[in-house]
């Protein structure tokens, strides 16, 4: 299995970053993904400087097939 290890800076420096569809307007859980890169990065949208995860393209495929069919909970 090949890693991929970015810093906090090098992750808030991508482009490209969306809002989920699922995120409402109130201010709460808000997700972000960026596209175009090798890796799906994921983050907090009220804290983009903060901590992001970065997924290979199958691990966030099946996470979010998981969550589309029930089998993780908030």
């Amino acid at each position: 299995m090949r890693s991929i290890n970015r810093t906090a800076a090098d992750i808030g420096a991508l482009t490209g970053w969306f809002k989920s569809s699922y995120s409402g307007g109130s201010g709460g859980d808000c997700l972000e993904v960026a596209v175009g890169h090798a890796t799906v990065p994921v983050r907090d949208s009220k804290t983009p400087a903060g901590p992001a995860i970065a997924f290979s393209p199958a691990g966030w495929s099946s996470f979010v097939t998981a969550l589309k069919d029930g089998h993780l909970s908030a």
